[in-house]
């Protein structure tokens, strides 16, 4: 049985008729309701855009009593449709009133309404939308508690109502417009009359405003047929760019297809810049631009997007660091590491962009480079070459501020994260002992990354004709680093490499995860490899689901924990992406199989993280409460699974493509995936039996299962 990768799939939520709540998104806009579709007042349900809440209430009701909820239909993460009946009138047994609320979401809010007459006789009723904002800022309404503040008025007439709230000199409207209500400052009011066997509708469209100005275009425009709208063009134009895959697993290729989905799902666009893409952290609450998590899911989903990848890195580069600002710890070069545009974004972390990451700049030119080797064309990476360069300022300068060469981090104020690294809870980075060590920090992962990020910068010299000259020193830097990294890191007595260096630079000896990150780059020396496969591999640190962040023999460790023992899909797909760099091809194949068991163990969607339970123990995967699902880099790791059993890493640049299907399981051969871009054309590659077919790649290019022999060699 084979399945297509490239399909009209899952949802966004796969909510149970009556039960949970349906949450419907597109871009950095969402909207979560319960199953009948109202948005109830006092919770986290609500429209959201731009980081506000545009409705806190928005419930229907039929002669003053709410809709029995029968299902939800989800035709896409856009758009779904919400049908109920109205409860039975006193003496009868069943109503003959069928409700469908049909929502689609996008800068706003679509609701058609119909009502369908399933009895022999004309029915009457009266329909009533009770509506209401409390503009409530993201971040309050996911801590539970919104302040009213500032001066709250409602405006209706014959069109509509309009909210709004004026506070900080800001003003944040919503109006909500129809033909055919009775209006009031918080409701919409229809006489229905609908014949027998007949149905009655009406259109509610909710659009964000600016104050005293008319209501902008609405996305949804009545009459105008949805595959036309905005949401369904960016979804169809994302299905024509991804390769279609097929393989014989049905459980393996509904994981893939739902990561498909949900990345599709997470896309979000800058109105200034239409054309552009990126992607989000997570839904509903991390629907923004965030460096290091936007970054890696890019990083681990070129093959399938390029214009993802490259839109994310375009997105970040207007968002580079200009100045110094110790309050939103802004320095020149640095990438952000979180975009918010709600009004109280300010008192979060500092402000509407914040700073505070010591990874994300790194990674950033990790992924200008990875756009070349995968054929990129140079007049789109030139214009990001000034930001490379700036972000390498950044590390040598702002991020090594002591100069020892290696980037550390402390925060600026009291206002920001205490720590910057993928770890950034406050406990995330502990001794083997337990204790938290005193700052500045220098994460072993974080070198990593800037050890990627001088070899891609040396690649990019290649690809853009800087000369032999320039490439040289800046793999000459990632040598000299390498050597301190090894000298300072490295645990002899121990095998494997310290998680950080505290402000003594002495080393922070805990077993974690993150030098399987060390691995991916490529700074590990081959003569270390094999110590640090064996610990990541050990019963301490392999759950059997995949490897725990911490060590089950480390003092903090709590599989319960949110970094100290659970199980993250990202930082194992790294892992995984890292041993077969080295040749661990059953080791990775291991680490790769397990994650995959436990996305069919979700129903086919990796979580943003998991409880780090032995397999044994449990025979099913624990969720970790609250983890974010769908989440960009979890959502992603499916993808970079599928690449570490194919071996596939292409070097446009030198025209060589490395592919080496070895750790392919038998249970996903044959393969064939079409389409997939490369080298300015569409590729076919079909797996059987161990061999790998690689059609319409051009003549002139090597295929081989070795790395490319023009690049450098992992150091020995």
């Amino acid at each position: 049985m084979t399945q297509a990768w490239n399909f009209v799939g899952s949802p966004t939520t796969d909510p149970g008729a009556g039960t949970g709540e349906v949450t419907l998104i597109e871009g950095s806009s969402f909207c979560i309701s319960d199953p009948a579709g109202d948005i109830v007042p006092g919770g986290v349900q609500g429209l959201f855009v731009d980081d506000t809440r545009l409705l806190s209430r928005w419930e229907l009701r039929v002669d003053g009593v709410p809709v029995e909820p029968l299902t939800v239909l989800n035709e896409e993460t856009y758009r779904g449709t919400f049908i109920g009946r109205a409860r039975p009138r006193a003496g009868l047994a069943d109503s003959t009133l069928l409700l469908e609320r049909h929502r689609f979401i996008e800068t706003g809010m679509r609701e058609d309404i119909v009502v369908r007459n399933l009895g022999r006789e004309t029915a009457a009723c009266i329909l009533t939308v009770h509506l209401g904002s409390d503009f409530g800022d993201l971040f309050e309404v996911k801590a539970g508690h919104v302040d009213q503040r500032g001066e709250y008025t409602a405006r209706h007439d014959e069109t509509g109502v309009r909210l709004s709230r004026r506070w900080q000199l800001e003003t944040r409207e919503v109006a909500v417009s129809t033909t055919e209500a009775l209006t009031s400052p918080d409701t919409l009011t229809f006489r229905v009359l609908v014949p027998a066997r007949g149905e009655w509708r009406t259109t509610v469209h909710v659009t964000p405003s600016a104050e005293a100005l008319p209501a902008p275009q609405q996305p949804f425009p009545t009459g105008e047929p949805v595959e036309r709208a905005r949401p369904q063009m960016r979804r169809t134009a994302w299905r024509v760019e991804a390769p279609s895959l097929s393989l014989p697993s049905p459980a393996v290729s509904h994981v893939l297809r739902t990561s498909s989905r949900d990345l599709e799902s997470l896309r979000i666009y800058d109105d200034d810049h239409p054309d552009a893409v990126a992607v989000a952290a997570g839904a509903p609450w991390f629907m923004a631009l965030f460096g290091r998590d936007s970054i890696l899911t890019a990083l681990m989903t070129v093959p399938i997007s390029r214009s993802l990848a490259l839109g994310t890195a375009e997105s970040l580069a207007r968002y580079q660091g200009r100045r110094v600002n110790p309050v939103t710890e802004e320095e020149p070069g640095r990438i952000p590491h979180e975009l918010r545009f709600g009004v109280e974004a300010s008192d979060a972390l500092g402000g509407n962009v914040y700073y505070g990451t010591a990874d994300a700049t790194p990674l950033f030119v990790m992924l200008v480079g990875e756009l070349a080797r995968w054929g990129v064309p140079a007049e789109r990476l030139r214009p990001l070459m000034s930001n490379v360069d700036a972000a390498l300022r950044w590390v040598e300068e702002y991020g090594d501020a002591d100069g020892d060469g290696f980037v550390e981090y402390q925060r600026a104020t009291d206002r920001g994260l205490v720590n910057q690294g993928w770890k950034d809870s406050f406990d995330g980075i502990t001794t083997a002992s337990g204790t938290i060590p005193d700052g500045p920090i220098a994460l072993s992962e974080v070198q990593a990354y800037v050890y990627g990020a001088y070899q891609a910068r040396a690649l990019l010299a290649e690809t853009l004709g800087e000369g032999d000259a320039a490439a040289a020193s800046w793999r000459e830097r990632a040598e000299a680093l390498r050597r301190r990294f090894v000298e300072k890191f490295w645990l002899p007595e121990r095998g494997w490499y310290a998680l950080a260096l505290d402000g003594a630079k002495q080393p922070v000896d805990a077993l974690a995860s993150n030098m399987g990150h060390a691995l991916w780059t490529g700074i590990v020396p081959v003569e270390h490899a094999r110590q640090v496969a064996d610990h990541l591999l050990s019963p301490e640190m392999f759950s059997g689901w995949g490897v725990r962040t911490l060590a089950t023999s480390m003092a903090a460790y709590n599989p319960m924990s949110y970094h100290n023992g659970s199980v993250w899909p990202h930082d194992n797909a790294i892992i995984a992406a890292g041993l077969r760099r080295y040749g661990f091809l059953e080791e990775a194949g291991r680490v790769a199989t397990a994650m995959l068991d436990a996305a069919v163990a979700f129903s086919g969607r990796l979580p943003e993280l998991m409880c780090g339970f032995d397999r044994e123990t449990y025979p099913q995967p624990v969720p970790y409460p609250a983890a974010c699902s769908p989440q960009a880099w979890a959502a992603a790791s499916p993808v970079e699974f599928l690449r570490v059993f194919l071996g596939a890493q292409p070097c446009v640049p030198h025209q060589h493509v490395q592919l080496d299907p070895r750790a392919l399981p038998a249970s996903l051969s044959p393969l064939e995936l079409r389409g997939l871009p490369l080298v300015g054309t569409s590729v076919d590659l079909v797996v059987e039996d161990g061999r790998a077919d690689l059609r319409g790649l051009p003549e002139s290019y090597t295929v081989s299962a070795d790395p490319c022999p023009h690049c450098p060699p992992l150091p020995s």
